[in-house]
């Protein structure tokens, strides 16, 4: 028995190893953790149990029968983040450049069905070389697997990616399917085609960070939702949202101890609103006054600022917060900040995450690469998003809601529980001085007469009483008040029961 046991620990000490010490070495030289060094952080100490240690893959040709290593590539398995279930699979890049077989994928494949079976997030560490070559179609095969358990996970169990180094061709569609995806500044990248592709093609030279590196996804192409200076950092990130989510679509997110007044009032709230219409502020301070603590977790906070995302507490429970930002393009509404806006709220819905939508909106951007950019399709995304959505939703408008982007922005015709607004708030169909040009064109070569029609447009429509007069506003609130008011509309939403018509499922303007 003792032989036995020794020969076990052996066989556990060589996988553990994955490629090797030299090549462990040259992994820490480039700045990044090896494959267990990163589930070692990600999870509470003592908590990791691993699965299919010892599978090797099957493949013959091209010399592979002599290079078998124990794991093949990716440690699999589960453990707690703060005491709650999660499964994970972390790939090995030591181990024949983390590259996916058949037997890699099978493994990643049994994590992600254990971890819908168990109603439990599923977080991926990406570090891969791509599909294995020497396979073909087995890899290729292996690849669609995973894929297709992305799809069925989709708005079951939380899906988070992390990519940690290449992540390249095929590969980067499992990411892409997840609902969240954090990169690594600087020794991370996601591309279709490489660089030397991109080259050979259209006779583009780029570096492969200009092409996927976590800048160009964060800033430009929306692909990623969070980049980070390192690995450690990276996976502290991740531990504070799944900290956030609930565990699976039927079960609410966890509620933690709070130290907070619900009730708090806030008389700095009563002047954020500058005087003068065309000023900016900071709808971020509204945000962390709000929340418990003052803790706010953005999401794609480098793009469509004009717009924020993320997440608070309110009496310890998680809140999705959808806000238009005056600081940047005056919060209109474009194509980029509808496609994220959309994206969150959908999520939210999924995962039974009450929305907080803060209105400041004077309509959506106008221009000819909006239109041509399909600002219609794109915008209607977001209506569709909130017009879908069955969890609570308050909605405060603090100054301007325009046009179309007003019912865009979770009004009382999209069904949004209880709608808000501050004193300062302007529900109309565009401003004072444009409306004034339309109705009094006769009068446009008056100027006198002009200021005299917008200040009397102004007076009648530049507040909230009309829209309160209608319904379409539950009260005109006092902005110290916000927190204490939002707080208990959430609260007397708890059980909140909304049935939508049967279907098979709607079609998003995509």
């Amino acid at each position: 028995m003792k032989d036995i046991l020794e020969q076990l620990e052996e066989r556990r000490e060589t996988a553990r190893l994955g490629g090797g010490q030299k090549r462990i070495d040259a992994q820490h030289g480039r700045g990044k953790l090896t494959a267990r060094e990163r589930v070692d952080l990600l999870l509470d100490e003592g908590s990791f149990e691993e699965f299919d240690m010892f599978v090797s893959h099957r493949c013959t040709d091209f010399g592979m029968e002599n290079q078998k290593p124990a794991g093949d590539g990716v440690v699999t398995g589960w453990g707690t983040i703060n005491g709650r279930l999660v499964y994970f699979y972390s790939q090995d890049f030591t181990v024949l450049g983390g590259s996916v077989s058949e037997t890699h994928a099978k493994k990643i494949c049994k994590i992600m069905d254990m971890a819908m079976q168990n109603g439990a997030p599923v977080i991926g560490l990406n570090d891969s070389g791509g599909a294995r070559i020497q396979e073909g179609v087995d890899s290729l095969a292996g690849y669609a697997e995973i894929f297709q358990r992305n799809i069925m996970a989709s708005g079951v169990i939380p899906q988070i990616s992390v990519i940690m180094g290449p992540c390249a061709g095929g590969a980067v569609y499992s990411p892409a399917m997840t609902d969240f995806i954090f990169m690594v500044k600087d020794s991370s990248y996601m591309f279709v085609t490489g660089p030397e592709v991109v080259k050979t093609v259209t006779n583009e030279v780029v570096t492969a960070e200009e092409l996927g590196g976590a800048g160009t996804h964060t800033k430009k192409s929306s692909v990623a939702d969070a980049a980070f200076e390192n690995d450690v950092e990276a996976l502290a990130e991740v531990r504070r949202l799944v900290d956030l989510l609930p565990a699976n679509n039927r079960e609410g997110a966890p509620v933690r101890p709070f130290f907070d007044e619900p009730d708090r009032i806030e008389p700095s709230l009563d002047t954020l609103v500058p005087a003068n219409a065309n000023t900016p502020y900071d709808m971020k301070e509204l945000i962390l006054k709000l929340g418990d603590e003052g803790d706010f977790y953005e999401i794609q906070e480098n793009f469509a600022k004009n717009i924020i995302t993320g997440f608070i507490r309110i009496e310890g429970r998680t809140v999705g917060v959808v806000a238009n930002q005056p600081m940047v393009l005056a919060g209109v509404l474009d194509i980029d900040s509808s496609r994220k806006a959309a994206r969150f709220v959908r999520f939210c819905d999924c995962f039974e995450i009450p929305i907080l939508t803060l209105v400041d909106v004077p309509g959506f951007l106008p221009g000819t690469s909006q239109e041509y950019g399909g600002v219609i399709k794109h915008g209607a995304k977001l209506l569709y998003a909130y017009g879908e959505a069955t969890v609570p939703m308050v909605t405060l408008i603090t100054r301007k809601a325009y046009g179309g982007a007003y019912d865009v922005m979770a009004s009382k015709h999209l069904q949004s529980d209880f709608n808000y607004a501050w004193p300062t708030a302007e529900v109309a169909v565009m401003g004072a001085k444009g409306a004034s040009e339309i109705i009094h064109r006769a009068d446009k070569d008056d100027p006198e007469k002009l200021a005299q029609h917008t200040a009397d447009y102004e007076a009648r429509f530049a507040n909230p009483f009309v829209a309160a007069e209608r319904g379409f506003i539950d009260e005109v609130i006092q902005p110290r008040t916000t927190r204490k008011r939002i707080a208990r509309a959430f609260a007397s939403l708890r059980n909140k029961k909304k049935e939508m018509p049967w279907k098979k499922h709607g079609n998003i303007p995509l």
